[in-house]
């Protein structure tokens, strides 16, 4: 048995959970998912145009580069795409603005990913952990799950003492 998998030494059989779904549920699993990654970098790109505008007052393409750790010509790709799909407006030299879907987009994407962020610390995640693992969970769990996360946060919240200072 090693540490990293406590089941390794187990025959398959009898780990829990690892029996296949029916076929039309193991289908939608990976639909799900993989319409899950089509959605995933565009949220992520408008979701930190907002958060730019938002604390900055602009959103550069230098600064999504730099904070995407990517180049600006990635950078210069994906707002031609997000123009396309009416999400920003940009003028060359310009910083650039999100249309009224693109701000609904920001909205919702970080709703989700504060969420995501904030069940995490609640489980005991460290911050920095918890940053890195809601930037991926956040375009991948259903809003059912993101209700009962949010409700677990919410209790474990509210069950804890008032500070007194």
């Amino acid at each position: 048995m090693t540490e990293s998998n406590p089941n390794a030494s187990l025959p398959a059989a009898s780990i829990p959970g690892d029996a296949l779904p029916p076929v039309e549920q193991h289908a939608l699993q990976y639909a799900t998912v993989r319409n899950a990654h089509e959605t995933e970098l565009i949220e992520d790109y408008v979701e930190l145009i907002g958060d730019l505008l938002m604390h900055r007052g602009e959103a550069r393409a230098a600064d999504i580069a730099n904070r995407m750790a990517v180049s600006q010509a990635t950078v210069s790709k994906m707002i031609r795409r997000l123009n396309e799909l009416k999400l920003v407006t940009s003028k060359p030299y310009r910083s650039l603005f999100l249309t009224e879907a693109g701000q609904k987009m920001a909205e919702t994407s970080r709703a989700r990913h504060d969420i995501v962020l904030h069940f995490l610390r609640a489980l005991g995640v460290k911050d920095a952990t918890a940053r890195i693992d809601a930037e991926g969970m956040e375009h991948h769990v259903s809003d059912e799950t993101l209700t009962i996360m949010q409700r677990f946060t919410d209790d474990q919240q509210n069950s804890r003492p008032a500070n007194d200072s």
